[in-house]
């Protein structure tokens, strides 16, 4: 027995020593892939295995804390909320648990819970400007979301796997043709990255046809593009001859540096690539932006001298293929966080990706204005639906058009990061109108409308029970174009046919035209004319009479089949004969003016009616209580109508001789009757 215990306390102490260093060793060899290598897959077992095995409650913490940190940085934010929470509920010492934990919030669109975390933190530490941007990106953030720009955002299915797919970049004149990175099967790269989990990156290239349609993705062509390690963030020039791209060398030990490089064009494949010399070997740089006059480099780095975490920089050209060193965008675009993945279009307009600016979560788009030689200011975000509380990033337009692509991780696409396309919503129009009874004000049911326009096309329909009608889908297309003039005619049996125009000419927004068209029924009664005054005893067309006719005058244009009687009335204050005669004259007055309008005079016939067809009688109108009452009674009986004769007009012939006129009978000129007789009273 005592043996046993002699040999057995070397034996347990030596056992203890085994865990102690199993753990220190699983422990070292976390923070070292996650800090050194950014092995962070790897990272993540190690640290879990540590954390069995540690006692102590604040290196646990500790260990939580770090475990969150590789999946926020292998792009994991639902596990890494989940475990800076842990960290935060394990007491872990150092705030910053509270500010990513916010940061994580943000990414999955949890914005509430995100400015409570927020406002933690900067309460904690309120010298660290973080805490209070966080919280004006928590309280804007929704407001974008809820409100987003007028744009149509869409993944590009037929370029997307469940793999990475991003960072497009138009690669012809006519942008037909687009490279984007890709860690899907059968990337060169035959080894699994232990940073991604997946595979390396490469360079791939497809093109769209006629319809839009984008072919299936094939391997950018040409020696030493593509290889074992990462290659993507691509660019071509304005002349569309060279392309600048992203190499990330990967060994055992991890990334080991980033690098430009530039290959020529050549047929369909490119030459083989030049390296650019910017910074030393173990630095980052990459994403690089061409200028539009191909003079200028912008890239992402993470070399000295920069603002903080990746910064954006650029190189000008000072000879064929010499560029001058590396020079800091400054901080105006450039914060304490990450910058990266810059574009230029080409009205100098600079676009990048930034977590440092206030955003939405994650990396956000911005636009810099260009304000001089390689200068930008008036950082603006994107807002939604550009950005969101994924990672958006690697914007790439079609020339300065506001259309294009993106990269994002947010729902709703194939994989981790896909790409997305955006575009401005199409200018639509759509016309739509009421058809009512113009005596009753019911509507009219099966009324047709008849529509046509100027490129041609034409269509009709019948208005609905209510009187309502709609010219809007047609099909995969529109009945209303742009920049086409239109003629509407509303017809229905019994009733005079109304027409009306509608032009979308230089209207560049989408538009709803709306009409209202009231339509005259046909009946034996005669149908009274807009107020028509002559001058006191006169009979001669003023210009308010013109206005009036103008009504009459478009209802014989719009029904060319029309016949009618043009009637003119009297009070019953003068002489009989000379009402007669004076309504007589009026009514010829306004078929001349007619006729001078171009109505045939075939279609009208003038008859004056005198003081015979009253609509108020002498002794209705003696019973009223006022002298101005009275006067307007006698001012209704003082009327202009007109009845319907016949709908079978047929115009005659037109003259052989264009120069010749159509004999206009009572089109002369109708002249002021001077009065020589003594004026009666009444009638005026």
């Amino acid at each position: 027995m005592k043996l046993l215990k002699v040999v057995g306390l070397p034996f347990i102490f030596c056992l203890f020593s085994l865990q102690i260093v199993a753990q220190k060793s699983y422990l070292e060899d976390a923070d070292k892939a996650l800090m050194q290598e950014e092995k962070y897959f790897e990272a993540i077992e190690l640290y879990k295995k540590a954390y069995v095995k540690e006692p102590a409650r604040d290196v646990k913490a500790q260990i939580i804390f770090k475990i969150a940190e590789a999946y926020r940085l292998s792009d994991q934010p639902m596990q890494a909320e989940v475990w800076y929470d842990k960290s935060v509920i394990a007491q872990y010492a150092d705030p910053i648990a509270n500010m990513r934990l916010a940061d994580m919030k943000m990414m999955n669109g949890k914005y509430d819970e995100a400015l409570v975390a927020y406002q933690k933190y900067a309460a904690g530490v309120p010298s660290d400007s973080r805490g209070k941007m966080g919280i004006e990106a928590a309280e804007q953030a929704q407001g974008w979301a809820d409100n987003p720009e007028a744009l149509i955002v869409e993944p590009a299915i037929l370029l997307n796997t469940e793999f990475y797919d991003y960072n497009p970049t138009f690669s012809d004149r006519k942008n037909m043709e687009m490279i984007f990175t890709s860690t899907r099967e059968g990337s060169t790269g035959s080894s699994t990255s232990e940073v991604t989990g997946g595979n390396f990156s490469d360079l791939y290239i497809s093109k769209r046809d006629k319809k839009g349609k984008w072919s299936q993705p094939v391997l950018v062509e040409g020696e030493g593009i593509n290889t074992e390690d990462s290659e993507g963030g691509a660019v071509v020039n304005s002349r569309r001859n060279t392309m600048y791209f992203t190499r990330c060398r990967v060994e055992k030990n991890g990334y080991m540096g980033c690098q430009i490089l530039s290959a020529k064009r050549q047929g369909i494949k490119f030459a083989l690539p030049i390296p650019i010399s910017i910074a030393s070997d173990s630095a980052v740089v990459g994403h690089p932006a061409i200028s539009p006059n191909d003079k200028m480099l912008v890239f992402a780095s993470d070399m000295e001298g920069g603002q903080g975490g990746k910064d954006l920089w650029y190189i000008k050209e000072e000879s064929r293929g010499k560029w001058s060193a590396p020079i800091n965008l400054g901080p105006e675009i450039n914060t304490a966080g990450d910058e990266m993945f810059p574009f230029i279009k080409p009205n100098g307009t600079l676009y990048f990706a930034s977590n440092g600016h206030v955003g939405m979560g994650g990396l956000d788009i911005f636009s810099a204005e260009n304000v001089g030689d390689a200068q930008w200011a008036n950082v603006k975000n994107m807002k939604a639906p550009i950005n969101s509380s994924a990672n958006d990033f690697g914007i790439t337009f079609a020339g300065n058009k506001n259309k294009g692509f993106f990269s994002s991780s947010r729902e709703g696409g194939r994989g981790k990061d896909d790409i997305w396309q955006f575009s401005e919503p199409p200018i639509l129009f759509v016309l739509k109108g009421l058809v009512k009874d113009l005596e009753t004000g019911q509507p009219l049911v099966a009324a047709n409308v008849k529509l046509i326009g100027t490129d041609g096309s034409s269509a009709e329909v019948q208005t609905a029970a209510d009187g309502t009608f709609e010219f809007a889908e047609n099909g995969d297309a529109y009945y209303i174009n742009k920049n086409t003039s239109y003629q509407l005619t509303v017809s229905k049996p019994n009733y005079l046919k109304a027409k009306g125009k509608e032009t979308t000419v230089n209207v560049e927004e989408s538009k709803i035209f709306a009409h209202l068209y009231e339509l005259q029924p046909i009946t034996e009664k005669a149908i009274k004319l807009p107020e028509i005054v002559y001058p006191f005893n006169q009979a001669n067309i003023t210009a308010q009479a013109a206005d009036s006719l103008e009504y009459l005058y478009k209802i014989l244009v719009d029904n060319s089949n029309l016949i009618i009687e043009l009637k003119a009335n009297t009070d019953s204050r003068g002489g009989d004969d000379y009402n007669l005669e004076l309504s007589q004259r009026r009514a010829d007055s306004a078929v001349g003016y007619l006729v001078r309008r171009g109505i045939d005079p075939a279609r009208m016939v003038p008859k004056g009616y005198g003081e015979t067809n009253l609509l108020i009688s002498d002794d209705q109108i003696a019973k009223l209580a006022s002298e101005e009452e009275r006067e307007a009674a006698h001012q209704a009986n003082r009327r202009t109508e007109f009845s319907i004769l016949g709908d079978d007009f047929v115009p005659a012939n037109q003259p052989e001789d264009e120069n010749e006129t159509v004999p206009t009978g009572d089109a002369e000129e109708v002249v002021p009757v001077e009065e020589t007789e003594e004026e009666p009273e009444g009638e005026q």
